[in-house]
């Protein structure tokens, strides 16, 4: 099992967004980010920013997978 985060990008193209604008808006790192690309673990402050940010739920941004 792991972590997806294609309804995130997703979620920015809908929004015309940009992965600097959600570094911007969520107040979190270049490295955060890119571990968010690379489907690696972040904190859970991290995402609670990103879905305040977004004004989301947790399953908007992210899914277990079967990987």
């Amino acid at each position: 099992m792991g972590l997806s985060y294609k309804r995130l990008w997703k979620l920015l193209i809908d929004r015309n967004l940009k992965k600097k604008d959600l570094q911007a808006m969520a107040n979190i790192s270049s490295a955060s980010i890119t571990k968010l690309a690379k489907n690696e673990n972040v904190t859970t402050e991290t995402i609670e920013r990103i879905c305040i940010a977004l004004k989301c739920d947790v399953s908007d941004i992210m899914e277990m997978t079967n990987e």
